[in-house]
């Protein structure tokens, strides 16, 4: 998406997308996603054995090619995902549903309760596999892989995001 600070990752009839809350200042000023080195996101891919080996946030562009990609609910850069107004969120989640109906994942994996709570006003929401489908995909809340995010643990990412692919 030409338009977005961040471009998404994203080909028809992916097996999962991922969608993050927004870009971090520096992966929007780095031009590739969960790029802050702290971020667990590259190693949980590679320890759920959703990609063969670590990639690095430069390689983002790689992810179609193991049936992944990734876009954000917000494209706004900012230094934390508290920078962001609720009806920011709640227009990121009209706007996931139609990139999500075109392109048509099998599986929508939103990355933090939180953002998934206040974008689409599910206040009790919890992590898995949720009742409603976004864009006419499957979709899981999965926990948030910054660095900053301490209630999960690697082990803990990895074995959630393995199971967004499970069939």
């Amino acid at each position: 998406m030409p338009d977005k600070p961040l471009p998404d990752v994203v080909v028809p009839d992916l097996d999962v997308l991922f969608c993050g809350i927004n870009p971090s200042l520096l992966s929007a000023s780095r031009g590739h996603h969960f790029a802050r080195p702290g971020n667990r996101f590259w190693p949980a891919l590679h320890a759920a054995g959703l990609t063969p080996r670590r990639l690095s946030p430069e390689e983002d562009g790689e992810l179609p090619r193991y049936g992944l990609g990734v876009t954000n609910l917000v494209a706004r850069p900012t230094r934390t995902a508290a920078e962001l107004e609720p009806a920011e969120l709640r227009e990121g989640a009209a706007a996931l549903a139609d990139l999500v109906a075109r392109y048509r994942p099998r599986v929508l994996a939103v990355l933090g309760i939180t953002a998934w709570r206040l974008a689409f006003e599910r206040p009790r929401a919890v992590l898995g596999p949720q009742p409603e489908h976004v864009g006419g995909a499957v979709t899981w809340v999965v926990p948030n892989p910054s660095g900053l995010n301490a209630h999960h643990q690697l082990p803990d990412l990895a074995r959630l995001y393995g199971e967004v692919r499970a069939p």
